[in-house]
């Protein structure tokens, strides 16, 4: 395999070709609390992709809500500055739009329709929203044209659908075609599973063959393998790696090797964890302040040490609170520790079981349109991620 068996990315704004292109056609998914600007640099330093700031509530930013704001931060280095945005109503994600590339100079926005979230799908929105084709249509259209005015193209992400009986994906795909989207991703999982059971890959094939623009597979890639089988099974134009990097940051090292045809693989010992926990801590520090950056680093503890020997001081990784303490804890593990291999190929992250019946608003199927529903209470509990 060669460094050009794959092409760059390439998302369009309807009045601009060529807006972002990534060489490396993989995608950092925006993952609420963990994708903030410290860990996407983190990721960035150890290869070559799109980063996508954490999910933000297209209300919040327009009301002005002082969290959502915040969430929008970039380092120096983030030349390409990507968000996701949430929303329910197109006049709202259409300023939502605005204020990005207005105020925040950001280079992508990406939609999403796939969260799976209970409290978000009873109200109408997330990942149960594609169902109503009308309002969908309508939201895509209204925010693809409010960012073409600054040039800024615009992504789509979802899901299968509802459940196997509620397919949407590829009206999805259409709609996102015919409104001027510049790429659509498609988690290879219906709401009803979540995070559950195996990412149907076939779909992603489908959906490939359905549509003319750029798609991008999302679901079940652990390792930088999973990530060229999944391109070469499906024909899609990039990948999008969501919980596989939770505690790994190097993934993105391996990908970037793995596309060019390389078959070396970081496996880092329990001592170049340690190194790469301090680097993480260093970096929220920097941009939260050390007690707030030290709190946040805590979740991220389980994830990178899953399979390793750490023992009893596992409970004070999940406790820290300066950065002295963090590098005193590190001193104290087996910096030799080899890499658990056990581990190469393991779900990371959430799973939990099938929801079965997805929850839904009342009478949700009797129509495709949804144009005159309201639907804000969507949003609600969700401002700021």
């Amino acid at each position: 395999m060669t460094d050009t068996t794959f092409a760059p990315l390439r998302l369009h704004a309807p009045s601009r070709r060529d807006a972002v292109v990534v060489e490396l056609p993989v995608v950092l998914a925006p993952m609420a609390g963990v994708t903030n600007a410290a860990y996407r640099q983190l990721c960035r330093e150890q290869g070559a992709g799109l980063y996508v700031c954490e999910m933000i509530t297209s209300r919040g930013l327009v009301v002005g809500d002082p969290k959502s704001r915040d969430m929008v931060r970039f380092d120096d280095g983030e030349t390409t500055r990507s968000v996701q945005l949430y929303g329910v109503d197109a006049p709202i994600m259409a300023e939502a739009a605005r204020i990005l590339a207005r105020d925040f100079a950001v280079d992508h926005i990406d939609l999403n329709f796939g969260c799976p979230v209970p409290k978000v799908t009873r109200k109408g929105g997330g990942g149960v929203l594609p169902y109503k084709r009308d309002r969908l249509r309508a939201i895509v259209r209204e925010t693809v044209a409010a960012a073409d005015e600054f040039g800024v193209p615009v992504t789509v992400k979802t899901r299968i659908g509802i459940d196997d009986a509620h397919t949407t994906f590829l009206d999805a795909g259409r709609i996102a075609e015919e409104e001027g989207a510049a790429a659509i991703t498609l988690h290879g999982r219906t709401v009803a599973q979540a995070y559950s059971g195996e990412a149907d890959w076939a779909r992603i094939a489908e959906l490939k063959q359905a549509v003319g623009i750029p798609v991008l597979g999302n679901g079940d890639i652990w390792e930088a393998e999973d990530a060229l089988t999944m391109m070469e099974e499906t024909g899609c134009d990039g990948v999008v790696i969501g919980r596989g990097c939770l505690g790994r940051p190097w993934l993105f090292g391996d990908l970037a090797a793995a596309f060019r045809g390389e078959g070396q693989r970081i496996r880092p010992t329990l001592g170049e964890v340690g190194r790469m926990i301090i680097r993480h801590a260093e970096l929220l520090a920097e941009h939260q302040g050390e007690r707030h950056g030290l709190t946040d680093l805590r979740k991220h503890m389980a994830w990178y040490f899953k399979g390793y020997p750490v023992g009893e001081l596992r409970r004070s990784f999940a406790m820290v609170s300066s950065l002295g303490e963090l590098r005193g804890l590190v001193d104290q593990l087996d910096a030799d520790a080899q890499f658990p291999v056990a581990e190469l190929g393991t779900p990371r992250g959430r799973q939990g079981s099938p929801r079965g019946k997805v929850v839904l608003p009342h009478g949700w199927y009797d129509d495709t349109s949804g144009c005159d529903l309201d639907l804000s209470d969507a949003e609600v509990g969700v401002s700021g991620g």
